[in-house]
């Protein structure tokens, strides 16, 4: 079976000094919606199971592709009759479940946007800053929340924010099949189907304009590329959140656009959580797996630990991805190794590159690179600017894919575009070789974390996050990279609390542990070893108590980190990691 199409690009060098890069594969017609990919399998595979998600007895509660497209044309019924529009959105409070799948398709098959906003701007929020400024921007029909009892306090303190109506559990249905019928019919590319959020530094998010041709042609390109999902449906195990274009847009629609079945994991990549994830790979073996870094830490030491989770896991799977962050090196061969040691062959370990303002994937690596880090190439239909930013080369988009706009904000949408109508994403990239575009991209950083040190040499903030986070394992989680117009390079350190605890059993506060230190001195000494100059090591490093915040824009739910933010709020933590008398920092000259 043929897993990938052949990398072939083209590259184009311009008298501007950008250059165009595109896939010599060009983009078949596609679907007309979201919808017309349920229509189908309710069709000619209706009791193929679509969505599965675990019971009140732990075993699998499954729905079948007929069930749900009856129950989407009822809900899309009733939200119709309730003044939901194209104006007055669906929004939904909800972790990943069959409820909120039925919701968020009912919505996008009459025309009706549907918003999914991040749980943990219900559940872990403490101000609910961010849930207001969403509540308010949508101005919601109808607001779905998953429970009563866990979104209880978002709901109480955006009540005096809107005019919708609140259901919680399950959304109800109405039998109207002319309305309904009506309403898909007059869906076409240029509907909005979603409005995903996405924000930085400020309380302010943005909502990204997601239509119906940018989910649809995102779709047609990965299966152009990925031509084995032709063969047999897709089984996915996944908790990436549907707040967020991967796990949404991506994992979500692979699975409806070719008729697979999605079993939503209740588990994620966090302490005390991700027994759950085990349990469902455990039970339940994917033949594509997704996850982002900071879960496939996680896995490998389930792997290494559980022969029936490897047996398992490995047995039926074609494809493992990983994206939203560059892998480090060291999880990406043992991966590989643990692979080849239970199954005998090679899995395909990949990763791609997108945006939520391109619904998502960009560039795709459809085939195996020989180290981690590479994104690919550009998909069909999608064109790439490489330009000039300083040093490096900044990645501009324009394709179907690629939003019109920010929801209400002409302001944010008129400076989001060049004067070619190339989408400005800030992120930079670098051949593999430029001499051989084939094959591929390597993700280099966001141009805005870079910065200099007082040599006035630049530091490659992504490049040494991801060799910091392979040189201090197990002791971290996530680093954060200081040194702005200084003369060193330091590190704020989040740690792995289990990878600090596997080096001092019994310990009461392992972050002071000499055993934990030491680990982390070790770290700063391989990389000077490895490095090539001052920006390429860190010279101090400080291990933080605190988590990092989603209130104040550090972290999201998916774990990536916003290094500017945590640098600006942590900025007493920034001097002391330059200050040689305190004690609780860990200096690399300590370790002659």
């Amino acid at each position: 079976m043929t897993l990938f199409a052949p990398p072939h690009v083209e590259l184009q060098a311009r008298s501007d000094g950008s250059s165009l890069l595109r896939s010599r594969l060009a983009l078949e017609p596609c679907a007309r919606c979201v919808g017309d990919w349920l229509e189908r399998w309710a069709k000619d595979a209706p009791q193929a199971p679509f969505l599965a998600e675990r019971d009140a007895t732990g075993g699998w509660r499954v729905v079948c592709y007929e069930k749900t497209l009856r129950r989407v044309r009822q809900i899309g019924a009733w939200l119709l009759e309730r003044g939901a529009t194209a104006s007055r959105p669906l929004a939904i409070l909800s972790e990943n479940s069959i409820e909120h799948a039925l919701a968020m398709l009912g919505a996008m098959h009459v025309g009706v946007p549907s918003a999914s906003i991040s749980p943990a701007y219900s559940l872990m929020s403490r101000d609910f800053a961010r849930l207001k400024s969403i509540v308010r921007s949508l101005e919601p029909s109808v607001i779905f929340a998953a429970s009563a009892g866990n979104y209880a306090p978002a709901l109480q303190a955006i009540q005096k924010l809107h005019r919708a109506t609140v259901v919680v559990g399950a959304l109800a249905g109405l039998d109207d099949e002319e309305r309904t019928t009506r309403a898909f019919d007059a869906v076409g590319p240029d509907t909005i189907a979603k409005l995903l959020f996405t924000s930085g530094s400020t309380n302010e998010p943005k909502g990204v304009i997601n239509t119906q041709r940018m989910l649809c042609s995102n779709q047609q390109a990965i299966a152009q590329i990925w031509p084995f999902l032709a063969a047999s449906p897709p089984i996915v195990v996944d908790w990436l959140p549907w707040s967020h274009t991967f796990g949404a847009n991506h994992n979500f629609n692979l699975v409806l656009r070719n008729g697979g079945t999605l079993y939503i994991d209740g588990g994620r990549p966090a302490p005390g959580l991700f027994d759950a994830s085990v349990v469902n790979l455990q039970d339940m073996a994917p033949t594509i797996y997704f996850n982002v870094p900071r879960g496939f830490d996680m896995l490998v030491a389930a792997l290494r630990g559980n022969e029936e989770l490897r047996r398992s896991f490995f047995s039926r799977m074609q494809v493992i991805f990983y994206a939203a962050a560059a892998l480090p090196q060291n999880l990406w061969d043992a991966m590989r190794t643990l692979a080849q040691e239970t199954v005998g062959r090679d899995i395909p370990l990949v990763s791609a590159w997108g945006a939520t303002e391109t619904a998502p994937l960009v560039t795709s690596c459809h085939f195996q690179a020989e180290r981690s880090g590479v994104i690919g190439l550009p998909i069909p239909g999608c064109e790439l600017k490489l330009a000039p930013a300083g040093e490096r080369i900044e990645i501009r988009v324009r394709g179907p894919n690629v939003t019109p706009g920010y929801w209400k904000r002409p302001d944010l949408t008129a400076n989001a575009f060049d004067d070619e109508g190339f989408y400005l994403t800030g992120d930079a990239v670098r051949f593999v070789d430029s001499g051989k575009p084939e094959l591929g991209l390597v993700f280099d950083g966001r141009i805005a974390e870079n910065f200099k040190l007082t040599t006035g040499t630049w530091v490659n903030v992504g490049m040494l996050r991801v060799r910091a986070l392979e040189a201090l394992a197990p002791i971290a989680a996530d680093v954060v990279i200081a040194g702005h117009e200084r003369d060193e390079i330091g590190l704020l350190i989040f740690p792995n609390l289990a990878g600090c605890r596997s080096l001092c059993i019994g310990t009461a506060d392992p972050l002071s542990n000499a055993a934990v230190r030491l680990r982390v001195q070790q770290g700063l000494v391989e990389l000077r070893a490895a490095g090539d100059g001052s920006s390429t090591f860190a010279c101090h490093a400080l291990l933080l108590a605190e988590a990092p915040s989603i209130d104040a824009g550090e972290i999201t739910d998916k774990g990536y980190i916003n290094q500017r933010r945590v640098l600006e709020r942590r900025a007493a933590f920034v001097e002391r990691l330059f200050n040689s008398a305190d004690a609780d920092v860990i200096h690399l000259d300590d370790a002659r």
